[in-house]
């Protein structure tokens, strides 16, 4: 049976909803969003001693932050001798400096709080063609070389069955350095954080506009509204029609995860036998990890479209058996799916709309780290400290073509080029 996502996560009940934005308030900082990016940036200025009022259109962490693999890999999105590439060797360091420095939050911020989620060690990344064992190999020396990273170890063959119990693979890296957990309990511990910190957080209280008035900025909901010195736009693939200025520069997409039932200790241990998660090089990626009470969590599949497919488990079910065949007869009693984006370039979109306007989107499946950087680096900003909040924001930016209308059958075009290029 397709259950809820939040009965597989956090507490057996869910948290307390907070209240709905009602009346007028006034804040030095209103964020819109009670994801990552908008929970670290309220976390982060409420410990400065900022007021922050935060408005979420559903529930805290209801969106991809609470619905996503729960992957805390170094780096970005891209890699980094593309990045080099790109961008020239000294901002691309300087970027991959950025990728440490966001794992080693997402864990100071686990420890300093005391959010129970389950944070394990080690990524392991998988070759599903032979013919990117090279690339593989290339990037593991350049880290090593250029970086001094070496937290990464190439992965021959006759090495997987020590590490991922599937013979669909012909070589990987793993990277000690990267990090797992627990979603969704990792947002709403947070969320508990900032609420100690003094910041507020209202719930069932979609921003339907926001103006400019007398130097401040006015964000309106349905019963009440925000008077606030700066506001921060934190909606990734939720944005829809807030910011019509920020949509052309996205591509919302769905993605999907199931959980199995619980599986024997033995059998769990065949599938990742050092308890690492994992993600293949297919464009459209599976990856997968196992829960605190032995559950495959696997991900795999997404579409493009505002709804989700009607059966997720069964959606999913065929990319996972074709890593795990042996789990053919396992009970897969969880599905769910969020909704991230991405921006055309794989980068993140970080940037002003005015002087006291601020937003950060386009994770492109990259989020967990990257989003809980993107909420301090804002709140450094705003307080003064831009340098590092720069080398997001001067990243080039390009639109997708055709715009926020003719986007959609692009990237449909696109993504289906690529996984038929998977699979051959």
């Amino acid at each position: 049976m397709q259950q809820p996502f939040n009965t597989l996560y956090g507490a057996a009940q869910r948290p307390p909803q907070r209240p709905a934005l009602q009346g007028e308030q006034s804040a030095d900082v209103c964020i819109i969003g009670g994801g990552y990016t908008g929970l670290s940036a309220a976390l982060h200025l409420a410990q400065r001693g900022q007021r922050v009022v935060l408005v979420e259109a559903g529930n805290v962490a209801q969106g991809a932050s609470g619905r996503n693999g729960g992957h805390v890999g170094v780096g970005q999105r891209v890699d980094p001798i593309t990045l080099e590439r790109q961008l020239g060797r000294d901002y691309a360091a300087a970027l991959w400096q950025l990728g440490l420095e966001a794992v080693e939050l997402v864990e100071a911020l686990i420890d300093n709080h005391q959010i129970a989620c389950g944070l394990k060690a080690n990524i392991i990344h998988l070759a599903h063609k032979a013919r990117y064992l090279s690339d593989y190999r290339e990037e593991v020396e350049f880290l090593e070389q250029r970086y001094g990273y070496k937290e990464c170890r190439f992965l021959p063959a006759q090495e997987l069955a020590d590490h991922v119990g599937s013979g669909q693979f012909y070589g990987g890296v793993i990277d000690t350095r990267s990090r797992h957990l627990d979603p969704y309990a990792y947002a709403l511990g947070l969320a508990a954080a900032a609420e100690a910190a003094g910041a507020e957080l209202f719930e069932q209280s979609r921003a339907l506009s926001f103006s400019q008035s007398r130097g401040e900025v006015v964000v309106a909901s349905a019963a009440g509204q925000v008077r606030a010195k700066q506001l921060i736009i934190a909606c990734n693939g939720y944005l829809d029609r807030l910011a019509p200025q920020l949509a052309g520069y996205i591509m919302p997409i769905n993605n999907f995860i199931v959980a199995s039932e619980p599986l024997p200790e033995s059998l769990a241990g065949s599938l990742l036998p050092g308890d690492a998660a994992a993600q293949d090089s297919r464009f459209v990626i599976n990856y997968w990890r196992l829960s605190q009470d032995r559950r495959l969590v696997f991900g795999g599949g997404e579409n493009y479209r505002r709804s989700f497919p009607t059966d997720i488990i069964n959606f999913v079910r065929p990319h996972l058996l074709n890593i795990y065949p042996q789990l053919r007869d396992t009970q897969l009693e969880y599905g769910w799916g969020g909704t991230l984006a991405i921006t055309l370039r794989r980068m993140p979109d970080f940037g002003q709309l005015a002087d006291n306007i601020w937003y950060a989107q386009g994770y492109s499946g990259h989020g967990v780290p990257t989003a809980t950087l993107g909420g301090q680096l804002l709140a450094d900003a705003i307080c003064g400290q831009r340098e590092r909040w720069q080398l997001f924001a001067n990243l080039p930016r390009q639109k997708f073509p055709g715009g926020t209308l003719l986007r959609w059958p692009g990237m449909v075009a696109g993504m289906a080029y690529y996984a038929l290029r998977d699979r051959l």
